[in-house]
């Protein structure tokens, strides 16, 4: 089958309801129906874009700098890091026993 002149169904909303386990009403599923064929038809309008002459690239906005200088600092001292602590004993963080 053609990829542009695929539909999605209701039948195929209702499978995906099933799948995530959740209870659509008559009016979700039309209305889901219609949404996702909207989708559908704004990707075909995508689709029509001239893209010839357009180089590929891996992200929308270029980015630099996206990383911090790796900087030594101090840590907390263990009393600041302990000062909120619900529980705490012999200078650690105490939690209940997981078996």
């Amino acid at each position: 089958m053609d990829k542009v002149s695929k539909r999605i169904t209701k039948k195929e909303v209702e499978h995906v309801a099933w799948l995530a386990k959740i209870e659509l009403s008559e009016d979700e599923k039309n209305r889901f129906t219609e949404q996702f064929n909207s989708i559908l038809d704004y990707f075909r309008v995508i689709d029509e874009a001239e893209t010839d002459n357009v180089q590929p690239s891996f992200h929308a906005v270029e980015l630099a700098g996206v990383l911090r200088e790796d900087i030594v600092e101090p840590s907390l001292s263990r009393e600041k890091a302990l000062a909120n602590a619900s529980k705490k004993e012999k200078g650690f963080f105490k939690s209940p026993k997981i078996l």
